[in-house]
């Protein structure tokens, strides 16, 4: 199970996000990108969006990351990954900023061009809860240092 939501991490970079407001929970859509460990999820996100104005104020979130949805058979077998961590915005000026934005960068090298944007900061998502679903009967929670003795797997 720790390998198959590795893989999910790593292989994917677009997830579903639920914030929450002072008018109740938001979701959304974010580009993500792993750290070496898996313990921490990066998101460069503007400051003029709503998911970025309610994780300032209530850092605890939730994403989902899914199997595609090839259109046949059941919707509830797909693979997925529900996370829930604590944002932390890291600022340009921070020591760790730039390994971090490397990191990023990497994963996603089109939001190159962002940076320039006053708006947008870099979060680093600290998880604390992930649970795997790989279909019907298949589920649990992955402790997290399980998951990241898995992202060292020479499998993956």
């Amino acid at each position: 199970m720790e390998l198959d939501a590795a893989r999910m991490l790593l292989g994917n970079r677009w997830a579903a996000m639920a914030t929450l407001g002072s008018d109740g929970p938001s979701a959304s859509m974010v580009a993500y990108a792993t750290e070496p460990d898996l313990t921490s999820l990066l998101l460069f996100l503007s400051g003029l969006s709503e998911h970025t104005r309610n994780l300032l104020a209530e850092p605890r979130l939730s994403l989902v990351i899914s199997e595609a949805d090839p259109g046949n058979d059941d919707p509830q077998t797909l693979a997925r990954v529900s996370i829930k961590g604590t944002a932390a915005k890291l600022e340009r000026t921070d020591a760790e900023f730039e390994a971090a934005w490397r990191t990023y960068l990497d994963r996603l090298p089109d939001a190159a061009p962002r940076i320039m944007l006053a708006d947008f900061s870099l979060f680093r998502i600290v998880l604390t809860t992930v649970r795997y679903v790989g279909g019907f009967a298949q589920a649990g929670t992955i402790p997290l240092d399980r998951l990241s003795a898995a992202a060292g797997d020479p499998e993956l």
